[in-house]
Order: C-alpha cells, then structure tokens, then sequence
C-alpha cells in the first residue's frame, strides 16, 4: 500500500498550479476519530495539528502549511490536536 506523502511549505506557485484555492474547505474541532479513504485525497491545511494513525504503516505528523496526500484504501485513525481548516479534494 502507498503512503502518506507531505510536502511542506509548498511554493505558493505549486499550490495556484494545483488550483488549491479553489478547493472546498474542511474544519473540524480538536477530536480522534477513525477514516477510510475511499479514493485518494489531497488536502492543504490552512490551520491546525495532526496525527494520523494508519492501520498498516507509520504514523504522520503535519500542520498549518502542509500538502497532504492521502492513498486510497488506507484505513486510519486522525488525532487532531488543535482544530483544523483544510482544502481539500479527492481523485
């Protein structure tokens, strides 16, 4: 299984490439709940820790900053340690 990948601080000429704002937006409060990605994710927090747990694999650190991919078919559990705000897509 693939697995998480983090690019941190990406040029903001990468992020206007990938169309990043126009994204929808995710926000949730500091909690832990489990996940499984149907399909693979990126997403770019504009806010926010957290931890991700997945069932196979090391688990990952990332925050404010950060791009995010996610593969399809992980199973995972998110720790969220301060609250998020996220773009995010799938495909």
């Amino acid at each position: 299984m693939r697995e998480i990948t983090i690019e941190r601080n990406p040029a903001k000429e990468k992020l206007a490439e990938l169309g990043v704002s126009s994204w929808p937006i995710w926000e949730k409060v500091s909690s832990t709940s489990d996940w499984t990605y149907d399909e693979d994710e990126t997403c770019y927090l504009l806010e926010g820790k957290v931890r991700v747990e997945p069932a196979e694999g090391k688990a990952v650190e990332f925050s404010a900053g950060d791009l995010v991919t996610f593969p399809k078919g992980m199973s995972c559990v998110w720790k969220i340690a301060s609250a998020v705000r996220k773009h995010y897509r799938f495909g």
